[in-house]
């Protein structure tokens, strides 16, 4: 071994038949030298001692002493052991690490020596300090077992073959913080980490671990290996202006304490810390003027033990005592503010002599709960038991070569073939390394609450057991947790707030996919579930309702006996029983001139019809059904005709009345009430063989309208075949058309009284009415339609009604005078 150029003085040492080394970062922090080549380089300073460290350092040195005081476990040998300080830097663990290979200290190795005389090494706690260290203890195939070092790295046996530890890889500490942010819906969270492998591998292991869940990260940043005030003020810029209110923290406590100490400068509050175990029981960050800052934070913690003696051992430490040691003296500075040392330099105030460690200085005195310092108690207790089983090999049944066993000269790869197959029990624990130097997945969720005076206390709320199946390893007690503020209310951090039922997700262009807005479903389409990512369209027969959160059935529309209903009822009835009440006047006056004249039986004919007429509209209100829908269309189409066959008929009468009354003729003889009867049969007949056709051929049917109005089901008569039914209304305007021209070229007849006149004015109301229909129809929306063909109906038969009957019943009964023949001929007597 080559010794080091400048003085590395250990911190500890024991003598021992078996020499094991420890490294721990007793400083959190150093000052770098200026190496400008002109002179001798000076000795790397260490500032910030932390007593956290320093208990781990005195769990060592207790291990080593029961083990020497154990009569069954190495009875016949004893270990030695050298402890050095990292300063939680990889440079300076680097140098720690050939310090404790170079022998008990500088001066018995002024040169390079032979092999070392370390067989294993218990370190380091950070990964990036520990790399470093693995490497240089590589070549010489000395086994090392990290306390802290929790990086996937270390799983790949093929660059750190002889690494061991005793913490869990952060393969399972990066899923548990990915359940733990899934379990409590922070879908929007900053991630900080340290500048070293463990923080790199632990931010990629859980980017990896979130894939495929809602969580989104807002931020990546890093806190500079070597710390700059200004780059962290950047830092916490932003996370001031991301919105995330859950930041995830891969880091050690050396690196967050002087970040800590700015952030809390900026009295920047509500951030939800998610602590990962390298400093989730920080004893530096548990004074009460953290807590307004740190206070609810949530984090795995490696599982906590029992060390026995582990808080009267710690209580032997006194300056008094090991006057000579600077690390005690630190000790002492760092929990009283005082120097122990008479030294001039010393800026501290001297100490009185009568301080005693207490239970309040929990950086150093807290026992309760040892989490780390029981690794490096597990530590040391793994090498003891890996040396014990190589010592009592028997030769000719080794594991080596022919079947031998390590020889006197005890080198350090032979203790690591033990060390990978080492299973003992501590503290009711079981402690055995897999293939990989990987330790069972264990990890307790440390919560951070308030405690006496103010200060922080590390509550225990549940565990993760990476032993268990897939979904099963997370435990959570929530109402035992104590969040950022200190509210007990889960804190919420989300990009975009949830979208309710009723609406879908729309991602914001160039955006995680955690920010987005919330959309309301279209109509027709529905979301049941809080932050659905798209609607689903109701069945065919159901419709959205208001709130877009569910289908309900269509309402089915028709023309029914409501208020619309209802008046074209009341109309239609009016109109039949008008009607009849003009038939009962004619019947009544049957004698009269004006009746006679009128051709009696066809205006009885024309009444009945109109009748027909009337109440034909009835049977196109209500539900459509099979029959009603037959019945409607060649109802209506076969009583219109009737009632134009009639009223043609009494055209053809009229008119042939005035050509008989000329020198010659003698047509009236082919217009008798035979032929009257003929024609009006005729005429009907025609429009009944059109129907029967267009029953048999392709009947209307109900129809479930569902295209014209989408959210509501039109419940109509499809007419089935659309030729037939045009052919139904062509042949009634064919024969109303035919009837017009008749009675228009009949207008000027002489007398006081002229049919045709009324006839031709009947007429066109009709064809009016009809051809406003045609248009009106089409257009009108579902149930209306039925309304618009029943007002036409309505509105044509009142036009024939009033134009033809209404005078002739106004001369009847209020102008009896003029019901005579002579008024009728204009032969009256002036």
């Amino acid at each position: 071994m080559c010794t080091l150029q400048n003085s590395f003085e250990p911190g500890f040492v024991a003598e021992g038949d078996y020499v094991i080394g420890g490294i721990f970062p007793l400083h959190y922090n150093q000052e770098m030298p200026d190496l400008n080549s002109t002179y001798r380089p000076a000795a790397v300073k260490c500032n910030g001692f932390d007593p956290r460290a320093f208990r781990w350092a005195q769990t060592m040195r207790l291990a080593v002493e029961e083990i020497n005081q154990n009569k069954e476990l190495l009875p016949n040998s004893t270990l030695g052991y050298k402890i050095y300080d990292s300063c939680a830097y990889p440079l300076t663990g680097q140098r720690a690490a050939l310090a404790v290979l170079n022998g008990l200290n500088e001066a018995q190795a002024p040169m390079c020596t032979g092999a070392s005389p370390l067989l294993a090494l218990v370190g380091e706690s950070g990964s990036a300090q520990s790399i470093v260290v693995s490497r240089i203890l590589q070549p010489f195939k000395i086994p090392m077992i990290s306390y802290f070092s929790s990086c996937a790295c270390f799983s790949d046996r093929r660059k750190f073959p002889n690494f061991f530890r005793v913490i869990p890889n952060d393969d399972y500490q990066v899923k548990a913080i990915a359940q733990l942010l899934v379990h409590f819906k922070w879908t929007w969270v900053g991630l900080l980490r340290g500048d070293h492998e463990y923080g790199r591998f632990a931010v990629q292991g859980l980017l990896r671990e979130l894939q495929g869940t809602r969580v989104c990260v807002a931020y990546q940043v890093m806190i500079p290996l070597l710390y700059n005030r200004q780059r962290a003020l950047e830092i916490m810029q932003v996370m001031r202006s991301s919105g995330a209110k859950v930041v995830v923290v891969f880091s050690a406590e050396g690196e967050m304490t002087p970040f800590l100490r700015d952030y809390m400068k900026l009295n920047i509050t509500g951030i939800q810390w998610v602590a990962s175990e390298a400093w989730v029981t920080a004893s530096v960050f548990t004074g009460s003027e953290y807590y307004p800052y740190l206070g609810g934070t949530i984090g795995f913690g490696v599982r906590r033990g029992y060390i026995p003696r582990l808080s009267d051992y710690l209580q032997t430490v006194n300056p008094q005592f090991d006057p000579d040691n600077p690390l005690v003296q630190e000790l002492w500075g760092a929990l009283y503010g005082c120097s122990s040392s008479l030294s001039a330099g010393s800026k501290l105030p001297p100490c009185s002599g009568q301080e005693s460690l207490l239970e309040q200085h929990s950086a150093y005195m807290n026992t309760s709960s040892p989490r780390l310092s029981y690794n490096v108690y597990k530590a040391v207790y793994a090498i003891a038991h890996s040396l014990h089983n190589l010592l009592l090999c028997h030769p000719g049944s080794g594991p080596f070569h022919n079947n031998s066993c390590a020889e006197n000269n005890i080198q350090p790869w032979q203790l690591q073939h033990y060390l990978q197959e080492v299973a003992f029990n501590i503290a009711g624990e079981e402690v055995n390394f897999d293939l990989k130097g990987d330790s069972i997945p264990y990890y307790d969720i440390i919560n951070w609450q308030r405690g006496a005076g103010g200060k922080i206390e590390f509550v225990n709320v549940g565990l993760f057991d990476g032993t268990k199946p897939a979904g099963e390893e997370l435990v959570i007690q929530e109402e035992r947790i104590m969040w950022a503020g200190h509210q007990s209310e889960v804190v919420l951090s989300v990009c975009s707030a949830s979208c309710l039922p009723g609406s879908r997700k729309a991602v914001r262009r160039g955006e995680p996919v955690c920010c987005f807005d919330c959309v309301p479903c279209d109509s027709g389409k529905i979301s049941n579930q809080t932050n659905s990512i798209d609607c689903t369209s109701c069945p065919k027969d159901f419709w959205s309702n208001e709130a877009g959160t569910a289908c309900i059935p269509k309402k089915v529309e028709f023309l029914a006996y409501d208020s619309l209903g209802i008046a074209l009822t009341v109309i239609s009835a009016g109109g039949a029983c008008l009607t009849a009440a003009v038939f009962a006047v004619f019947f009544y006056h049957r004698h009269t001139a004006i009746v006679r004249v009128n051709n009696s039986e066809l205006s009885y004919f024309i009444l009945f019809s109109l009748t027909l007429c009337f109440l034909c509209a009835l049977v196109f209100i209500g539900e459509p059904t099979s029959w009603s829908c037959m019945l409607r269309h060649t109802a209506f189409s076969i009583t219109f005709s009737l009632c134009i066959s009639c009223i043609l008929g009494k055209t053809l009468v009229v008119l042939t009345a005035f050509t008989a009354t000329m020198p010659g003729t003698n047509l009236m003889k082919w217009l008798g009430p035979k032929q009257q009867r003929v024609i009006i049969f005729s005429c009907t007949i025609v429009q009944v063989i059109i129907c029967v056709a267009w029953l048999i051929d392709a009947p209307p049917f109900p129809y479930r309208n569902l295209k014209y109005e989408r959210s509501k089901i039109i419940l109509e008569c499809s007419v089935g075949s659309s030729l037939a039914f045009w052919c139904v209304l062509g042949y009634i305007g064919f024969q109303a058309c035919l009837c017009f021209v008749l009675a228009f070229l009949a207008r000027k007849l002489p007398g006081n009284f002229n049919e045709a006149k009324f006839i031709t004015f009947s007429m066109l109301i009709f064809c009016a009415v009809w051809l406003a229909f045609i248009p009106a129809y089409i257009s009108s929306p579902g149930n209306y339609a039925d309304a618009v063909e029943t007002f036409a109906m309505l509105a044509s038969s009142f036009g024939l009604l009033s134009c033809l009957f209404f005078p002739k019943c106004y001369i009847i009964l209020l102008k009896s005078e003029k019901n005579t023949k002579q008024h009728l001929m204009g032969k009256e007597k002036k």
